[in-house]
């Protein structure tokens, strides 16, 4: 079996066992514990070790808690807050672009969700950090399980591989670029989070995929992955529709992860690059894990998910804007 065959199998299986775990143990923000997961799953080469996971994860929940401090500074000082967010959103990007490591969005998450979410209600500061933290622990778990199924035949060192070769030049110029795309996101979180809080977690990997294209692939790419994402999420709700049951939803989205999967990792040829299909994927999770909850708790699911759908277009088209005037 190829190599893309089986990476393509592991990002299907690794869903799969993140949904069984997320939603069959009724964990907090089920589907953030996948969106997490799903981007531990990407990573390129061999998985994280358990017992290193286990570490990263407590860091992750010691950055994540650490990022509660900004919440004083917010709704006392809400300028200054809001500039220490955007260095700090710098120095993150940066840091990725330079280190080529493709965990970047999850500090950039949390920092970013914590506050807003702080601001609105602290008491819900606890149930977001259990469920990054388990995400990422969750991610590590099933992509160790499933390399077990289907291992590659060549294992590369990633540790030894060196930094990004991109010059600091260009590295500070894209993580402008970057921050300039998350922010207005997190000021409009800051007034209304009931309705801009899941568009933060769309607007990063908006952010990140930004980063690596330009303004002439930009709008196909940055909309075109969104209403990819749409479209997918729309035919998995009608099939879950049919018998909505877990067992449904897990067979759904492990067929969504192999469709991706299989144009993410050059299975099947695509003109598309696989930034275009990972954030795809993410936007399934992103619209289909809250359409979830407004079904159980009585809302109307086809006027809330149009609003996201609005919503994450928005934010689509306006980083497109932002790599345009940028590039110029």
């Amino acid at each position: 079996m190829h190599q893309a065959d089986k990476s393509a199998l592991r990002l299907a299986i690794g869903l799969a066992l993140s949904v069984f775990i997320a939603y069959g143990l009724a964990l907090s923000m089920p589907f953030m514990v996948c969106v997490l997961a799903v981007i531990v799953l990407m990573k390129a080469g061999p998985p994280i070790p358990f017992i290193k996971g286990l570490i990263i994860s407590i860091l992750f929940a010691s950055l994540l808690a650490a990022g509660g401090l900004m919440i004083p500074v917010l709704e006392n000082y809400p300028i200054a807050g809001i500039l220490i967010t955007s260095l700090a959103l710098y120095a993150l990007f940066y840091w990725g672009m330079r280190s080529g490591s493709p965990l970047t969005i999850i500090p950039v998450i949390a920092i970013t969700l914590i506050p807003v979410i702080g601001v609105a209600e602290q008491a819900l500061i606890s149930p977001i950090i259990t469920a990054i933290t388990v995400g990422v622990a969750v991610g590590v778990l099933v992509s160790s399980l499933s390399y077990a199924f289907f291992p590659d035949d060549v294992i590369t060192d990633q540790a030894n591989k060196p930094l990004s070769t991109i010059s600091r030049e260009n590295a500070s110029w894209i993580a402008l670029r970057a921050a300039l795309v998350v922010m207005p996101a997190f000021v409009l979180a800051l007034i209304n989070p009931s309705v801009y809080v899941a568009t933060i977690t769309k607007t990063v990997a908006l952010a990140q995929q930004a980063g690596s294209i330009n303004a002439r692939d930009a709008g196909q790419e940055l909309v075109g992955s969104t209403l990819m994402g749409a479209l997918i999420a729309l035919i998995v709700w009608a099939g879950l529709s049919l018998w909505p049951n877990l067992w449904m939803l897990i067979l759904w989205l492990s067929a969504a992860a192999l469709w991706t999967g299989n144009r993410l990792y050059g299975v099947i040829a695509s003109s598309m690059p696989a930034s275009y299909w990972s954030n795809a994927l993410i936007t399934v999770l992103i619209l289909l894990g809250p359409a979830i909850e407004d079904s159980a708790n009585g809302k109307d699911v086809s006027a809330a998910s149009l609003v996201r759908v609005v919503l994450f277009i928005a934010v689509a088209l306006y980083a497109w804007g932002m790599v345009w005037a940028l590039e110029r």
